[in-house]
C-alpha cells in the first residue's frame, strides 16, 4: 500500500531517512520548476530547492500533519523564492525585460500555413517565452498565486494557506493577476489591427 505524503513525513519524523528520500524524489522536479518560474535562473532554482528540503529535514521533529505536506513544502519554497527575488531585484527586472518579445511583426498568426508547419516548434517556444515573461512581470504575490494555481494545480484553500491569506483575498489576487495576463497576452490571441487589415486586403 502506497503511503501518503503525510505518512511519509511522519515516518521521517520518527527517524526513517528512506521516507525522506522518497519525498525528495517525488517533489524535487516540481519544486525546481516552480522555483525556476519564480527566480528565472536554473542554478538559483536548484540551490533554493536544496535549501527547501534541508529546512524540511531540519524541521522534521516539529512536523505536525495539520495541513497537506505540499502546503508546508511550497510555503517554505515561496518564502525562499520571494527573498531571493527581492535580493536580486535589479537583475530580475533585466531578465524579465529580456524575456519579453517586443516585435509585433513576429506574431505567429501571420505566418503562411506552410511556414507554420516548418517553424511550429520555434513559434511555440516564442509563445512560451512571451507568456513566461508576462507572468514574471506580475507583482510577487500575484505571480506566486498564478504559478501555484495554473502550474501546480492547487486549490484555493491550499494556495491561501501557502500565502497566509484568506480565500477571498486570494481570489481577489488571482482576479487581478488574470486580468493583467488577459490584457498582456491579447497579442497572442489576435493579430495587431494593421496586419489584420493587410490580410483582409489580400483575401479580397
Amino acid at each position: 500500500m502506497t503511503r501518503s505524503d503525510v505518512q511519509l513525513m511522519l515516518d521521517v519524523k520518527a527517524g526513517d531517512d528512506s521516507s525522506f528520500n522518497l519525498l525528495l524524489q517525488k517533489y524535487r522536479t516540481p519544486l525546481v520548476n516552480f522555483l525556476y518560474r519564480m527566480v528565472r535562473d536554473t542554478a538559483t532554482a536548484e540551490d533554493l530547492a536544496q535549501e527547501v528540503f534541508l529546512r524540511v529535514y531540519r524541521a522534521r521533529k516539529q512536523y505536525s500533519p495539520s495541513a497537506k505536506f505540499t502546503t508546508w513544502l511550497f510555503r517554505i519554497a515561496t518564502n525562499l523564492a520571494l527573498n531571493s527575488v527581492r535580493d536580486n531585484r535589479h537583475r530580475q527586472m533585466e531578465v524579465s525585460l529580456d524575456a519579453t518579445p517586443v516585435d509585433e511583426d513576429v506574431a505567429p498568426l501571420q505566418l503562411p500555413t506552410r511556414e507554420m508547419r516548418i517553424d511550429e516548434h520555434m513559434v511555440e517556444r516564442d509563445r512560451a517565452d512571451f507568456i513566461r515573461g508576462v507572468i514574471s512581470a506580475l507583482p510577487e504575490k500575484q505571480r506566486v498565486a498564478v504559478l501555484l494555481h495554473k502550474y501546480e494545480e492547487m486549490d484555493y484553500g491550499e494556495i491561501a494557506r501557502i500565502l497566509d491569506c484568506s480565500e477571498s483575498a486570494l481570489k481577489s489576487l488571482l482576479f487581478r493577476a488574470y486580468e493583467t495576463l488577459r490584457v498582456q497576452l491579447a497579442p497572442l490571441v489576435s493579430p495587431p489591427a494593421r496586419h489584420a487589415g493587410k490580410e483582409a486586403h489580400h483575401e479580397m
